[in-house]
């Protein structure tokens, strides 16, 4: 293959992939499967490796992110990113109405429309390409987060169809969707860290993150929902929204033109139930005027535009009483308080369950049993408990205290310094065993899907089960019949439930396949304290292997992007345990994958072969993980750090002081993109 037909293969996958990633995220209605996708994503991410002369920052291939930056740049608004004045109240809407009736005699409709709970974006295009993405900030100027937002696959590197102007600038509200943000705290609580509090702080904590590798991985959406430019093509906020609409952008269709300020509130009074029900949080309804020119005519305030109003709805709270406080155990042996309430009906769901989190929110909230207690939905999704109704105490009503055993094995618990946190030591306390199993056996590390919660927990039972090693063990003449007495939840009457031969065939199946399942997963299915997704995947990047891992020291560990002292601490710990380097054997002996295989890099050349690379800073053209892709295509060797075993050094711009200054101490050549594009193509110094 030539450069001319490498060219046009490649512009020909990013327009396939580009019409793919709109039809599944923005039409949800694929036509083609995943495996499908991500074979026309494979070969142009090869072809990309292996011609760089023609990356472009908009590939499909940069929505899994790889760019690190170390600070965000600032960019000044064009236009300002005010902030709308809110109102709660029919009246205050028809206070709103009739200032708008005063300053202005053209005839106009408004535009009610919902209000996302999520982070303020502003996109800005030129010739059909998102050229920059900006956070609101404080609204004169924000943070330039092109390359986190361009992970975010709903929003259209490229815009389809035709008739946008040449420049134009489009603002919406980046928001991460409920079931994401569940499974996200869910992931995050395993690993040992806070859960955030709701999903437009976890959105915004995403938006923030260096490294856009981490952002991609995040499930954030965008919804857009307003239009900014000097050649627009409609006269009307809701024309130009259905334009949008036909150039790729996701736009919410339950929008509404109201002729006046009744239809508006039937308009909030629809919503104010039926949110309920959506993927996403919203907090409230905007209403704007439709007509731009009375927009402009309008103007602005210091603070907010003339020409529109949040409505805000009210965070639903009820009143009920606490009867009492149960501890579970998670598997890495965290405990949490859950509050047993009275059944209360609150944001459409009958609460009877709210999480306590930890000791100290129980101490500073002052809980005793029988309390009446005041309930929210945090972020209108996880119920809490946010005071304590006055003069509700009982005067012998007992104190709800953080427990000292487990409640579980009766281990004594113990919390450490600097942490919330209480934990169970005892690493044969059944909920730990258990808890484990059922992490390994999870879709995103072993992916066993004949087991489940309680066929595992049937097994543990019955004492097949005492470790994941365990589960290489298991033979059809030790589950066949296995079974377990219930009671039926109609007749109320007793019956057995016991594992038949197809049952049994599939579990042994499913065991035998997950002997394919890569290292990366099988290092996050270990279920080691702190080490999740992400975490595990850089480990792997830097120690290949089993061995290579469980013999890292605390210091090289540290060397890894992403990984802190807490992660190192306990990595070490875990593979300096007996037991667990005994567990690891039996993984092994089992036949599971206990080092990565090659990451499907096509070898294109010799040109570096036997040469060391480290590569820093931020690169305009391509991501760090393209180039890393580039170095080990052509047989160079990507390291973590300048060494001996360094020849060069690739730097971008922002690179630390400090690898620069080791660099020329050790004698490492520091070059530039177009240096390295020289030695792969034999130009350059060796």
């Amino acid at each position: 293959m030539d450069a001319l037909q490498a060219k046009q293969r490649i512009d020909q996958l990013r327009s396939e992939l580009n019409e793919h990633n709109y039809r599944y995220y923005v039409l949800a209605a694929p036509v083609i499967s995943d495996f499908e996708f991500d074979m026309l994503m494979k070969e142009l991410e090869q072809l990309e490796s292996g011609w760089p002369q023609f990356a472009d920052p908009n590939s499909p291939t940069l929505r899994v992110g790889g760019e690190v930056t170390r600070e965000f740049p600032v960019f000044v608004h064009v236009r300002p990113m005010l902030s709308l004045s809110n109102v709660y109240s029919a009246a205050e809407l028809d206070d709103f109405d009739q200032r708008v009736r005063r300053l202005t005699d053209a005839p106009f409709h408004y535009v009610a429309e919902l209000k996302f709970d999520g982070v303020a974006i502003s996109l800005h295009y030129a010739g059909g390409r998102l050229v920059r993405a900006v956070t609101r900030g404080d609204g004169e100027k924000g943070d330039d987060v092109t390359a986190n937002i361009r992970t975010i696959r709903s929003i259209p590197l490229q815009l389809r169809g035709d008739g946008y102007p040449d420049e134009f600038e489009i603002r919406g509200e980046v928001v991460m969707p409920v079931d994401g943000f569940r499974e996200l705290n869910r992931q995050r609580e395993e690993d040992g860290d806070a859960p955030f509090a709701n999903p437009r702080n976890a959105a915004a904590g995403t938006l923030k993150m260096q490294d856009s590798a981490q952002v991609a991985r995040r499930p954030l959406d965008c919804y857009l929902y307003h239009m900014l430019g000097d050649d627009l093509p409609a006269g009307s906020h809701s024309g130009n929204l259905t334009y949008a609409a036909s150039w790729g952008f996701r736009v919410f269709p339950h929008y509404q033109v109201c002729k006046n300020m009744r239809e508006v509130w039937e308009f909030i009074e629809h919503w104010g139930e039926a949110r309920q029900k959506l993927p996403f949080q919203t907090d409230g309804v905007v209403v704007k005027i439709n007509e731009t020119d009375v927009q402009e005519t309008l103007g602005f305030t210091a603070k907010s535009p003339r020409w529109a109003v949040a409505f805000k709805y009210k965070a639903e709270q009820a009143v009920t009483r606490l009867l009492g406080v149960e501890f579970q155990v998670g598997r890495t042996g965290a405990v949490t308080p859950v509050a047993i309430l009275e059944p209360v009906s609150l944001a459409g769901t009958t609460v009877q369950r709210a999480s306590l989190h930890n000791a100290d929110i129980i101490q500073n909230l002052g809980l005793c049993l029988g309390d009446r207690v005041q309930v929210e939905k945090g972020g209108d999704i996880i119920p809490k408990i946010v005071g304590v109704e006055p003069g509700t105490h009982d005067l012998f009503a007992e104190p709800v205290k953080f427990i000292e055993n487990c409640p579980a094995c009766g281990t004594s618990l113990v919390r450490n310094a600097g942490e919330a946190q209480h934990f169970c030591p005892n690493a044969k306390c059944p909920p730990r065993i258990k808890g484990g199993i059922e992490h390994f056996i999870s879709r995103k590390a072993m992916d066993i899907k004949s087991l489940g919660e309680g066929k595992t927990g049937l097994l543990y039972d019955a004492g097949l089960l005492h470790n994941i090693a365990d589960l290489y063990e298991l033979t059809a003449d030790k589950l066949t019949g296995l079974g377990k007495v219930y009671t039926d939840p109609v007749t109320g009457k007793k019956r057995t439930i016991a594992l038949k031969e197809k049952s049994v065939s599939n579990i042994l199946e499913g065991i035998k396949a997950s002997g394919q399942i890569p290292f990366e997963r099988l290092l996050f299915g270990l279920g080691i304290r702190y080490v999740g997704e992400t975490v595990a995947r850089n480990l792997v990047a830097r120690f290949p292997s089993v061995e290579a891992l469980a013999s890292a020291t605390f210091e090289e560990l540290r060397q890894v992007p992403e990984i802190g002292e807490r992660i190192a601490e306990s990595v070490t710990a875990w593979f300096s345990d007996e037991e667990n380097r005994s567990l690891v054997a039996r993984l092994a002996a089992a036949g599971l994958q206990m080092q990565q295989k090659a990451g499907g890099i096509t070898q294109l050349s010799a040109a570096l072969e036997g040469l060391g690379f480290v590569v820093s800073g931020v690169f305009a053209e391509v991501s760090r993980d393209q180039l890393h892709a580039l170095i080990r295509s052509h047989g160079g060797k990507v390291l973590s750090g300048v060494s001996a075993a360094c020849n060069y050094l690739v730097a971008g711009e922002n690179m630390g002081p400090a690898k620069r200054k080791k660099a020329e101490e050790s004698g490492v050549s520091i070059i530039g993109l177009e240096e390295l594009r020289a030695l792969i193509s034999g130009q350059g110094s060796v």
